[in-house]
């Protein structure tokens, strides 16, 4: 393998996974190869569907129609829903498959989501299917709640709400969906290594965003550098 074909990018909300991509778009085919074991790539992420979730429940609202996935506050009326946006990923890269069997042979898929919870990171890798656990390795970008809350706060802007780099959750629904985490449960609280899954060994970096990295080029290029290398090592290793 020359180059990590599906990279499942994670951490908590506003932890600075958006960045991170950012980051990638802005580099050569050469660079991503060099620097970061990436072919040239593509990114898939659950929160459009969330945010169509919302648009869906609005359209019921204004029809007189129940509400399908959220209450008026915009909380979830079913914990499913967790699932039923991994289950849409795991549909898209099935049709990307079929679109271009080929796709992974110079190419890297980036497939990005945020989980809270006492199991949120457990439940969502079973929940994805085996054709990803098979392909995938994992970076997790590590930053405490209090962080992930001030740099929730940083980057909204409501004319952009709908969008992966300025959307924002209220502080009432980070704390109640994403006040606890149980990443450092999954991987005993090691940077990197495997974590078993349905059978799958998962390969995982931890990319330590404090102090913040994912602010500027200068000091996230050497950090993320490191990062996926010592991922690649452990993706050689499966």
């Amino acid at each position: 393998m020359h180059h990590i074909d599906t990279i499942i990018l994670i951490g908590r909300p506003a932890a600075g996974k958006s960045e991170v991509i950012d980051f990638f778009k802005r580099k050569t085919s050469q660079e991503l190869a060099e620097q970061f074991h990436m072919g040239p790539f593509e990114e898939m992420d659950d929160f459009p569907f969330v945010w169509e979730c919302f648009e869906i429940d609005d359209i019921q609202t204004k029809y007189g129609k129940p509400r399908l996935f959220t209450d008026e506050d915009y909380y979830w009326n079913d914990d499913y829903v967790w699932t039923l946006l991994l289950e849409r990923l795991n549909l898209e890269f099935e049709k990307k498959l079929a679109r271009d069997t080929d796709f992974f042979k110079e190419n890297t898929l980036v497939i990005e989501f945020s989980r809270g919870g006492k199991t949120g990171f457990r439940d969502a890798f079973n929940t994805l299917s085996d054709k990803i656990l098979e392909r995938a390795a994992v970076v997790y970008i590590k930053v405490p709640y209090e962080e992930s809350v001030r740099k929730n706060r940083r980057r909204f802007k409501p004319e952009l709400a709908d969008s992966i780099l300025h959307h924002s959750l209220p502080d009432d629904k980070m704390e109640f969906y994403y006040k606890e985490n149980d990443w450092d449960e999954l991987t005993e609280g090691k940077m990197d290594g495997h974590i078993e899954v349905k059978g799958h060994k998962l390969p995982f970096s931890v990319l330590d965003n404090m102090p913040e990295v994912t602010d500027t080029d200068e000091k996230l290029g050497p950090a993320l550098s490191e990062t996926m290398k010592r991922l690649y090592t452990r993706v050689q290793e499966k």
